[in-house]
């Protein structure tokens, strides 16, 4: 039966630049198909996000690095956790990875995004909608080429950072050792 499960994933939490993005999800169909949003091509995760958002209930939340930067992680999952289960109501809930970050009544499963459906959904929608934002950005700062690396600390990254510091998307709170001033 559908409807009884929401599956909660994020994307964007290690990156050091960009939204953090949160999805639940409720399948209201089945989706052939569905993986670790990881374990896909891009234009895998893209056909199967447009059949999600017509077989299923979702929402979204996303957080900027500012939040991120002001409140930290840890409290941004919380919220974005909070605020699924607020607008998606069902019988179960289930969050990927090992901490649900002090919500009550919210299990975890490690790997629940390769294993469970609703949360391989959530998954895709969450990894789909972070890399389109920073698609985005990419247009609006090309000098860091966000396209290539989606805001995480690659070697490429990390040398735009040094050419051209930090841009609006970058996360100040995310120290990298590569980006420290040296005491030698």
């Amino acid at each position: 039966m559908f409807g009884k499960l929401c599956g909660i994933d994020e994307a964007g939490r290690g990156p050091i630049a960009g939204d953090l993005v949160m999805a639940g999800c409720i399948l209201n169909l089945q989706v052939e198909g569905l993986n670790d949003s990881k374990k896909l091509s891009e234009k895998k995760r893209e056909a199967l996000y447009e059949l999600i958002i017509k077989a299923a209930s979702f929402h979204i939340v996303k957080f900027s690095p500012k939040e991120i930067d002001d409140n930290g992680i840890s409290i941004c999952l919380k919220r974005g956790l909070q605020e699924i289960m607020k607008n998606l109501k069902c019988e179960e809930y289930l969050f990927d990875g090992n901490s649900n970050f002090g919500v009550s009544g919210l299990p975890t499963m490690v790997k629940a995004d390769g294993k469970v459906a609703e949360v391989s959904a959530a998954s895709i929608l969450a990894k789909v909608t972070h890399d389109r934002d920073i698609l985005i950005e990419a247009k609006k700062y090309p000098e860091y080429q966000f396209e290539k690396h989606k805001g995480y600390g690659t070697a490429l990254h990390v040398e735009m950072i040094k050419k051209y510091g930090y841009c609006e998307i970058h996360r100040r709170s995310y120290k990298l050792k590569a980006l420290e001033p040296t005491l030698f």
